[in-house]
């Protein structure tokens, strides 16, 4: 049971850190005591480096996933495990095009039946992630995609969409023996790199929409949690949902520093978890947050509790079943880059004249630069987020962020309504999405044609120096 004395403990914690405007102060000595001289030998060989979506992002070689029956036993992911609360999770970075079949080998070969996503697509005209799964046919997409470099297709069944999240149910089949497995995919659609959720309580439904579907458990194979590096995002989802484990088991003790105990813990299974302070204090909102929310359903099931809560948005949206083959489809980025652009350009922190993201997963390689850095603020505060929101408060918060108001008090040409302005402004954006699109599908096309000649040649022996015959 939950022990409130506990809560308590870190509910202090976060308020004298918060009073006291210290978060930065606390979160550089986490980095200074969390980076540890741990061996990367793997992902620092000449042959991998082009499996790093980043060059300092890399797995530790004790935790690093291997993979079996492959031309490589290298990805980029790192089993992290709490086993006070038999929590494990494989944390990996956002697929690339040519990684994208050593992501499904691994979900296969780790029998994992769940996957969390954390992050989009495209994050401010940046491609953040290959689009890895089935799409469906209203996204101008396929129905399957077919990884014939490993053995593996992947059948999209069906996809619930809401306010925050989408989950899509996913069939994944061995073709050589036909044997196939349910894969449940959890995409958080409203969280910005180096960023944090709007609400804690946004936040803590999409943890218990993935808790109760039973991905977590010990009997299901570990999850795989993922944003673009694998570390940001990830590392807050599993630092809160460890928290929240330890809490209810009553494991957490009644002293302070236990949160940053665990992800210190974290650090020493894959490196840098947590980029910002903002991300370290939303974990402590959010953990306390859930530890009051567990304490009010006393025994029910709170995500039967928050589904009723939050609006579907299968009225708001047209349905949309499932994929595509390997590359992006033009409906798919061309809806993606067009919601970013009305949306202020993205959300993504990284440097805007920073054009190599755009380009990585078309290059079929890493980019030749670190992550990016995080944006700096000059107080030391993230969002204001008042803990635990009240329900009231709260919904209308989300309401409201739905429901942008732009120009109230702007002049319009005479004999032009703001409907009008709005179409013309939608036309501009989506012939600048349509240039963008083009020359992000011909480089798509350009680097597939290229690992498939190169994939072709080796299968069939190409006149490589090692087979050439002497005469």
């Amino acid at each position: 049971m939950t022990d409130a004395a506990q809560i308590e403990a870190i509910e202090k914690e976060y308020k004298d850190i918060e009073d006291s405007g210290a978060w930065n102060q606390v979160y550089q000595r986490i980095r200074d005591e969390g980076t540890f001289d741990l061996l990367c030998t793997e992902a620092r060989k000449s042959t991998n480096k082009n499996l790093n979506r980043y060059r300092d992002v890399l797995p530790y070689d004790h935790t690093r996933i291997v993979l079996t029956d492959t031309n490589t036993n290298y990805i980029n992911a790192s089993l992290v495990k709490e086993d006070c609360v038999n929590r494990s999770y494989v944390l990996t970075q956002g697929p690339l095009s040519h990684t994208t079949p050593h992501f499904w080998l691994m979900i296969w070969q780790q029998k994992i039946k769940g996957v969390i996503m954390l992050n989009k697509i495209i994050e401010k005209n940046q491609i953040k992630c290959h689009q890895y799964w089935p799409l469906g046919e209203s996204e101008g997409g396929e129905d399957s995609i077919v990884f014939s470099t490993v053995g593996l297709k992947v059948d999209l069944l069906s996809v619930s969409r809401h306010t925050h999240y989408n989950y899509s149910t996913l069939r994944l089949t061995k073709t050589s023996t036909g044997e196939n497995r349910l894969i449940l995919h959890f995409h958080y659609t409203t969280w910005p790199d180096f960023g944090v959720p709007q609400s804690p309580e946004a936040f803590y439904k999409f943890l218990n929409v993935v808790r109760a579907s039973g991905v977590l458990e010990t009997d299901a194979g570990p999850a795989v949690v993922h944003c673009s590096a694998g570390i940001g995002r990830s590392g807050t989802f599993c630092l809160v949902d460890s928290i929240l484990m330890m809490l209810n088991k009553g494991l957490c003790g009644s002293g302070q520093g236990k949160v940053v105990d665990v992800l210190l813990d974290m650090r020493r299974q894959r490196m840098g978890l947590i980029q910002t302070h903002d991300q370290l204090r939303f974990s402590y909102q959010a953990i306390v947050y859930g530890a009051h929310k567990l304490v009010e359903v006393n025994g029910k099931d709170p995500c039967e509790e928050s589904s009723s809560e939050e609006p579907s948005l299968a009225d708001e949206l047209p349905p949309q079943p499932p994929p595509r083959t390997d590359s992006l489809t033009r409906s798919m980025i061309e809806s993606q880059l067009t919601q970013e652009l009305q949306d202020g350009n993205g959300t993504d922190t990284a440097p805007e004249d920073d054009e190599e993201d755009l380009d990585e997963d078309s290059r079929g390689s890493a980019p030749g630069r670190p992550l990016p850095e995080p944006p700096q603020q000059s107080d030391g505060s993230g969002p204001d987020i008042s803990l635990p929101p009240s329900p009231e408060h709260n919904n209308a918060t989300l309401q409201m962020a739905f429901v942008p108001i732009k120009g109230r008090d702007q002049e319009y040409p005479r004999g032009c309504s703001e409907g009008d302005l709005r179409r013309r402004k939608r036309t501009e954006q989506k012939e600048a999405t349509a240039t963008k699109v083009k020359a992000m599908q011909e480089r798509q096309r350009a680097n597939e044609l290229w690992h498939e000649k190169k994939r072709s040649g080796r299968d069939e022996g190409e006149d490589t120096p090692a087979k050439r015959v002497r005469l």
